[in-house]
């Protein structure tokens, strides 16, 4: 019968051979239903395979069972386990572990404190790795290439490109070196701050260590240049990549999109969209909302329409992103209309509303209060109509605004007939709105419309006694003559629906 070394073997060769870790278990059972105990290295290797595989609560059952059957876990076990949970951004728990191999008698190595360093940086928890970093020292473990690296690479992460530039000098001074991974962190982070002479000063540094930039240094580079619209230093870093052997990616094209959009030469942007599809490759919602941007800060909000059109019709579908840019030009122009002032060439409200009505619900409200505020109600209810038409339900805020606009236009026709679709919904108007269409109702001479809005005002809304006098004022404000409302509130009193301190005795102090 084969021995704890036997099997030990086998489990070894499944889980290095990537197998699925069924077959692990299969040999655990095996070894079980044979009675051969379980040594540390046998649980170590089914650690280490579920782990791998992602199953990390598997691991752990082994782990706990090592307990239970008295096996005591060694540096290995932990690291495994301590890594695993470091890997699915559980922290805290690999902290908790760290913590306690104290009390089996084991002390964290090199490699325990790297892994929990580079999950703090992973997590962007940067502040706390200096008490790990203390600690290490008080154990006598000096940081080495890894510890540099990945903290190099955690400050480049939240932006600290001051304490990762400290870090690397420092590395450089310890006689230690950083690899591609870490000079292109930093290159990246001096790109996004904008300091291209540091990034170029990084990059020629890479050279002379003899360390070769790859696709994405070149990547960083070119954004770097890209964005600042510096597009000749940008090609000429393109060139020098393709020399090297790294063609360009979708996300290289769509640096260089990025930089002729800022810079508003939008021709040369589309054909280079047209080049990366020449080449095989697929431009994505990147590449896309760029080139929107671009005709959007352009004003051509037609050719921003064409291009998303046509993302949409190749299936890659419009993002966030997307949206905001289509529409921060046409909110831009929809304000300049607000104030009256010139419609820029080919933009027509049309076009800017159907903009600014396909973004989310916030934005339609705001066009409809700004519609209605310059008293352009045709576009108002234009706005309302894409609402419905793409789901978005128009709340209380909407109908109340849009009726009071009607109102105000003097489509009281309109605004009633929204009135009867709220209650329908069951919202209840504001106070401001039902003062607006019982004037307006009044002043129309609609007796019935009127008495029915009154009848269900006071049937259905909290009025306190100084809005419903506010109501009756309204409807008193010319004449004095208030006996068809006397007589619907003697009504109303009857069927028991006249709220307290609105009586029929006291109606007649609001005649004016």
């Amino acid at each position: 019968m084969p021995g704890v070394l036997s099997y030990n073997a086998i489990l070894d060769s499944i889980i290095r051979c990537r197998k699925p870790v069924r077959f692990a278990e299969k040999v655990y059972r095996e070894m079980i239903a044979s009675g051969i105990s379980l040594n540390v290295f046998s649980y170590n290797i089914l650690i280490r395979g579920f782990c791998a595989a992602g199953n990390l609560e598997m691991g752990l059952r082994f782990f706990e069972e090592m307990d239970r059957n008295g096996c005591l876990p060694n540096v290995v076990t932990y690291n495994t386990v301590i890594g695993a949970y470091c890997k699915l951004r559980r922290i805290d728990e690999a902290f908790k572990l760290l913590r306690s191999m104290g009390l089996k008698g084991l002390e964290p190595n090199l490699l325990t404190y790297n892994m929990v360093i580079n999950g703090l940086c992973r997590e962007g928890r940067i502040e706390e790795t200096s008490g790990v970093l203390a600690e290490m020292g008080r154990k006598g473990f000096a940081p080495d290439e890894v510890t540099y690296n990945t903290l190099v690479n955690g400050y480049c992460k939240v932006g600290n490109f001051h304490q990762a530039l400290v870090l690397h000098s420092e590395m450089l001074r310890n006689g230690l070196s950083p690899d591609v991974v870490t000079y292109t962190s930093l290159i990246n982070t001096m790109c996004k701050a904008g300091n291209l002479n540091r990034a170029m000063g990084i990059f020629d540094q890479m050279h002379v260590r003899g360390l070769c930039p790859n696709g994405v240094t070149y990547t960083s580079l070119i954004n770097g240049f890209s964005q600042k619209g510096f597009m000749d230093e940008a090609y000429r870093i393109w060139d020098e990549m393709i020399r090297s052997g790294f063609p360009p990616t979708v996300v290289t094209y769509n640096a260089l999109l990025n930089g002729h959009c800022v810079s508003g030469r939008m021709e040369e942007a589309i054909g280079l969209l047209r080049e990366m599809e020449d080449k095989g490759l697929s431009p994505d919602v990147v590449s896309y909302s760029t080139i929107i941007a671009g005709f959007s800060r352009n004003q051509e909000l037609d050719r921003a329409f064409q291009m998303n059109e046509e993302m949409v019709e190749k299936g890659v579908s419009p993002d966030a992103i997307t949206y905001s840019s289509r529409t921060k030009e046409a909110k831009r122009l929809l304000l300049k209309l607000f104030y009256d002032e010139s419609i820029p060439n080919g933009i027509t409200y049309d076009t800017l509303i159907e903009s600014c009505s396909n973004i989310e619900f916030k934005s339609a409200v705001a066009l409809i209060k700004g519609f209605c505020m310059k008293g352009l109600m045709n576009e108002a209810d234009q706005v309302f109509e894409f609402m419905i038409k793409r789901n978005q339900k128009p709340n209380e805020a909407v109908y109340n605004v849009i009726i009071h606009g009607h109102c105000r236009d003097g489509n009281v026709q309109k605004a009633h007939k929204l009135y009867k679709e709220m209650i329908d919904f069951g919202f209840i108007p504001h106070t401001v709105t039902i003062i607006a269409l019982v004037k307006a109702l009044y002043s129309e001479g609609m007796d019935k419309q009127l008495n029915l809005v009154i009848r269900n005002i006071l049937r259905s809304c909290k009025l306190s006694d100084a809005e419903l006098s506010k109501v009756l004022v309204q409807i008193n404000h010319k004449e004095g003559n208030i006996d068809a409302v006397f007589n619907l509130l003697a009504e109303m009193a009857r069927d028991g629906f006249l709220p307290s301190g609105a009586t029929p005795a006291n109606a007649g102090q609001y005649t004016l």
